[in-house]
């Protein structure tokens, strides 16, 4: 089914159509109302693959460890959504999306603090020219 590399970059693709999308969908109506939206669509696609792909039996291996950092992760992302289609609702979604990509960045820092991950030259260099590169696009 592909390696890492080849999912990682439709996740990038998409994540462009999604925020193209999602500008021109938040217009004239709530940020707010639209994430609403849109999560609602995400919840009902998500349960359709779970179910698609029959996947229902991993319900029972969930561990209490797992449901509590599922719950933070999901409530981390509406948190970001609810920021993301606000700064889009205000703002140019050429300039919000790179700004948005600083969180490569500080994925880097925080795996290696938190979870122990090996920091290396590379994931510093391209962490700082990402970080650069999303700073110059937003402010061009």
């Amino acid at each position: 089914m592909g390696n890492w590399l080849t999912w990682a970059l439709l996740s990038a693709f998409f994540a462009a159509a999604t925020a193209l999308l999602a500008k021109l969908g938040v217009s004239g109506i709530p940020s707010n109302l639209a994430t609403a939206i849109r999560t609602t669509v995400v919840i009902v696609f998500a349960w359709l693959m779970v179910a698609v792909t029959r996947e229902f039996s991993g319900m029972s291996a969930l561990t209490p460890r797992n449901w509590l950092f599922l719950v933070l992760s999901g409530t981390a992302t509406g948190l970001s959504w609810l920021c993301y289609f606000h700064a889009l609702k205000i703002g140019e979604v050429s300039k919000v999306a790179p700004i948005d990509k600083l969180s490569v960045p500080l994925v880097i820092v925080f795996s290696a603090l938190l979870l122990g991950e090996r920091m290396s030259a590379g994931k510093i260099v391209g962490g700082l020219l990402i970080a650069a590169g999303a700073i110059v696009v937003a402010l061009g």
